[in-house]
């Protein structure tokens, strides 16, 4: 008996370091390809993205070649190391070490399967796709060719119903040839979700939020519950506006709203029809910055360093002189350029930081470039964390935090950097309400857009859109979010989405709704945290240096930790909430209930 017991405390013995060998064994394997991950990001990553690069600043078809072998390669080693990663799934291991796995893991949009024929094909739909849209245009006739920078010039300014309606149909003339191959990218990239362990596209997009994908979708639908209230009643002002100006013929005054009369390609900003919806009291204008940066000719790149001294002055170091080198500002006269404005984070360990931008010198750029110069910093912040973590906390906090800064562009703000005197900062601070609507219409019209974008994709993703229904699907749902119409009915052919650039780049679009909704919980809280205890419009963080602190603090942790960690940082909470997009719009939401008193609002939803 005593020789039996012997013989099996030995044999337990014996198993338990065997298991103890084995995980050590796994575990220095794991370590190992984490390190092998890391040494290949740094040696591939830069080349590739100086192919893309190139690629967007040289459309011609040796460019294209370029990228898409490339992209082919790239993204066949990446789904490789995905697969390998999941070998060490039950393997015990620090939560750094976890934490890359499941990066590596769900790190596609539109991963391919594991098979060299469909990566290739993948990679040519999508470099095609790409090129479509940046170089598209469309002529109604030998001498009359516009590209998206003429029709967007049109939309912009114009204010005959004809002639916009023509530039917006011109445009969305180029989604048609997009919809088969778009349809035949959506086809592979499901084919690689499932072979990835996903469902499909959906389940792998929503998988990136450190919580079940279910939970996460139904925390962003109940945010948009909180400010829905807010956007129907700008909307119903909006859309008595424009009848009054175009005619019940143009604008039912009880339906949807035209996109085409709202200022913007995509009817996304209603900014450019500001002086149609709001009259001040006073004829004379405060003041125009549009006007500001024309009267002191302000060159495109003197823009650009107006919005880097805002970063510095809250503490982040000076952009490097590659930046100022490489980066494009304006469109160029001799080739085709995708003008979409982009940062570019191209070789971390050499601080290669640009920005990509046809910039236009008007408001609308100077607010935009302050957008982009977040991404550029934030690139700058975390960039000395190991590759897989040189990400946003989730992909919503890079654009909060470009967005957040625009929120500081304040009549105290614009008194400071020498736009304006202080008569005429006291004077837009008395007209909160006309301060308030010109944020409001783009920071509160985007919210719907942005939440519609992506489950319209989700819709295509899971097949429950038919090809039949892909356009009318679309605009049923923009009604059905956003209140707005095409102008006209469209043909069997179109395929409107593709004339928005996020469909045929393959661009998640709930970063943005992300972002619209935690900039005012960043905003709030840094104001508060700094005594500000006047409203929170009026609240710049220009040149505090604490407020600085807190964001670049959180900006360095990358993507290391769960981004309710990093959300936590400065807001206290780990929650997203609508309260703080209802905090700051208060006064204007009082405003338009008093002007809606009298009109029916709302729409059919079919």
């Amino acid at each position: 008996m005593k020789k039996l017991f012997i013989f099996i405390i030995t044999f337990a013995i014996v198993t338990s370091c065997s298991k103890s060998s084995e995980q050590t064994k796994q575990n220095e394997e794991l370590i190992n390809f984490l390190e092998k991950v890391e040494q290949d990001n740094e040696l591939l990553n830069p080349v590739i993205y100086s192919a893309s690069w190139i690629s967007s600043n040289f459309i011609t078809h040796d460019s294209q070649m370029v990228l898409s072998d490339y992209s082919k390669r790239s993204t066949l080693d990446a789904l490789q190391k995905s697969k390998d990663a999941s070998a060490f799934n039950n393997v015990i291991t620090s939560d750094s070490n976890r934490r890359k796995l499941e990066i590596l893991k769900t790190a596609f949009v539109m991963p391919p399967p594991f098979d060299d024929a469909l990566a290739s094909e993948l990679s040519k739909i999508e470099t095609k796709l790409s090129a479509m849209y940046g170089s598209g245009k469309y002529c109604y006739s030998e001498n009359d060719c516009n590209d998206l920078e003429g029709f967007e010039s049109i939309i912009d300014k114009s204010r005959d119903p004809d002639q916009l309606k023509r530039a917006w149909s011109g445009w969305h003339e180029i989604g048609k040839p997009m919809k088969d191959p778009y349809i035949r990218m959506v086809e592979i990239g499901n084919k690689g979700a499932q072979d990835l362990g996903f469902s499909d596209l959906s389940d792998l997009w929503f998988s990136k939020y450190d919580m079940p994908s279910e939970e996460f979708l139904n925390s962003i639908d109940g945010v948009w519950e909180d400010v829905k209230p807010l956007y129907e009643a700008l909307h119903c002002h909006v859309r008595d506006s424009l009848n009054n100006e175009y005619g019940d013929d143009i604008v039912d005054i009880a339906g949807p709203i035209p996109v085409h009369l709202l200022g913007n390609m995509w009817g996304q900003s209603w900014s450019n029809i500001y002086d149609l919806v709001y009259k001040p009291d006073s004829k004379e204008s405060s003041y125009d910055v549009t006007n500001i940066i024309l009267e002191k000719d302000l060159s495109e790149i003197e823009m650009v360093e107006i919005a880097e001294d805002f970063f510095l002055s809250i503490g982040f170091d000076s952009l490097p002189k590659t930046f100022w080198e490489r980066s494009l500002f304006t469109k160029p006269l001799d080739r085709s350029v995708v003008c979409h404005a982009s940062a570019w984070n191209l070789d971390p360990a050499n601080n290669d930081l640009r920005i990509k931008m046809c910039i236009e010198r008007n408001e609308e750029d100077f607010s935009t470039i302050h957008h982009e110069l977040g991404h550029i910093f934030y690139y700058q912040a975390y960039n000395h964390l190991p590759s897989l973590f040189r990400s946003g906390a989730n992909d919503g906090f890079h654009e909060a935090f470009g967005d957040l800064l625009t929120l500081s562009i304040t009549p105290d703000y614009l008194k400071q950097i020498g736009f304006i005197n202080q008569e005429q900062a006291e004077k837009a601070k008395d007209d909160a309400i006309g301060l308030l609507m010109k944020q409001a219409l783009e920071g509160v019209v985007v919210v719907p857009w942005a939440l519609m974008l992506d489950k319209w994709r989700a819709g295509v993703f899971k097949g429950e859109t038919s090809y039949e229904n892909l356009n009318n699907s679309w605009w049923e749902m923009r009604n059905n979010y956003q209140g707005i119409s095409a102008p006209d009915i469209r043909a069997e052919d179109s395929f409107d989405p593709g004339a928005k650039y996020h469909i045929p780049a393959n661009t998640p679009y709930t970063r943005y709704y992300l972002a619209r909704i935690m900039q005012y919980q960043f905003h709030e809280a840094l104001c508060k945290s700094s005594g500000f205890d006047g409203p929170l419009h009026e609240c710049s963080i220009y040149g505090n240096v604490d407020a600085g602190k807190k964001i670049i603090s959180t900006m360095a942790l990358g993507r290391s930790v769960p981004w309710q960690s990093a959300f936590k940082e400065i807001t206290g909470s780990q929650e997203l909430s609508g309260q703080s997009i209802i905090n700051y719009y208060k006064p204007l939401k009082d405003w338009l209930d008093i002007q809606n008193e009298n009109r029916s609002c709302g729409w059919s939803e079919t």
